[in-house]
């Protein structure tokens, strides 16, 4: 009951901020849910996801930041300064709206569902961001932050950069005339690797990075067994950095799956921070550019990779 009626108080506390600024921004935003929705007020906002925390840094929004979740790991200083509500597909709606926020950017599947819906119920504007695994997903994805944030010049100019810095990237990945092929897993329990079929982030940064995802067969993330690993064909499994969690080569080259393909034979093995590779922000094509040079040792003595998102100012 205290739970339901502080609940509650949230709700009309959101209600009522939301009117009292009614109309200052003006802005409409057409969302994920296909829906437009209007932004009356940006200066508190919570951002769920860690490449929506990553642009607003980047657009130097920090200060109208009042909460992040846990996925946004950069910069540093997100987590470090911010209130935390949490990870972003275990969201509480009280977390978020104690904070009294006037704005919600929510990447597309934060969750849960529950939580979404009280979220809609408090009439704080809730934006559910795109997350499409595609250049010009990412680019998109840059553009609308912006634009909920009535910030639209900085964020064409963090597109702009971003977009110079796929064509570098296009350019470095025609030079690939054998392409390997790429396991990502994203884990080994039980003797089960659950591993990235199409339609996922790691499939999508496989192919940036100018080689082929070895699983071909089906969408998402799925548990596949030793055959299914054996005739897929891997040269190099990719996996991210989890801390104590993390994939240990030792485990995949022992695996009886994998010691039977050319991984185990030739110690193929990477692991690269998760957000750096699969969260799809502004960083994805230098992300793309190491991981190619992981792949393909030659393309570091092929020129450098000189980002312009490192030499843009887009935060004003």
């Amino acid at each position: 009951m205290t739970f339901c009626r502080t609940l509650a108080n949230l709700l009309l506390t959101g209600t009522i901020a939301l009117a009292s600024t009614a109309h200052a921004a003006g802005i409409t935003v057409h969302d994920a849910r296909n829906r437009d929705v209007a932004v009356a007020d940006f200066a508190r906002t919570v951002s769920i996801g860690g490449a929506i925390t990553e642009i607003l840094y980047a657009l130097g929004l920090e200060s109208r930041l009042v909460g992040v979740d846990t996925t946004s790991l950069y910069p540093a200083a997100a987590l470090h300064d911010k209130p935390n509500v949490g990870y972003m597909r275990q969201i509480s709606a009280e977390g978020v709206l104690g904070l009294n926020p006037t704005l919600i950017l929510a990447i597309q599947g934060s969750g849960p569902r529950e939580t979404m819906d009280l979220l809609e119920t408090a009439k704080v504007p809730l934006v559910l961001v795109p997350e499409t695994f595609s250049e010009e997903g990412l680019i998109e994805k840059i553009k609308l932050v912006g634009h909920a944030m009535g910030v639209d010049a900085r964020a064409e100019c963090l597109a702009t950069a971003v977009a110079t810095d796929l064509a570098q990237l296009r350019a470095l990945r025609a030079k690939v005339t054998k392409p390997v092929r790429v396991m990502f897993v994203m884990s080994l329990l039980n003797g089960r690797a659950m591993v990235a079929g199409h339609k996922t982030a790691a499939d999508e940064i496989i192919q940036l990075a100018g080689a082929t995802n070895a699983v071909e067969d089906y969408d998402g993330y799925k548990n596949i067994g030793d055959e299914a690993i054996v005739a897929a064909k891997p040269d190099v499994v990719l996996s991210i950095e989890r801390g104590k969690d993390s994939l240990q080569a030792d485990a995949v080259y022992a695996h009886p799956g994998f010691a039977l393909t050319p991984v185990a034979a030739s110690k193929s093995f990477i692991t690269m921070d998760g957000l750096y590779l699969l969260g799809f922000g502004p960083r994805t094509a230098a992300a793309a550019r190491d991981l190619s040079v992981k792949l393909y040792p030659a393309m570091a003595e092929g020129g450098a990779f000189t980002s312009a998102l490192s030499a843009a100012n887009c935060r004003q």
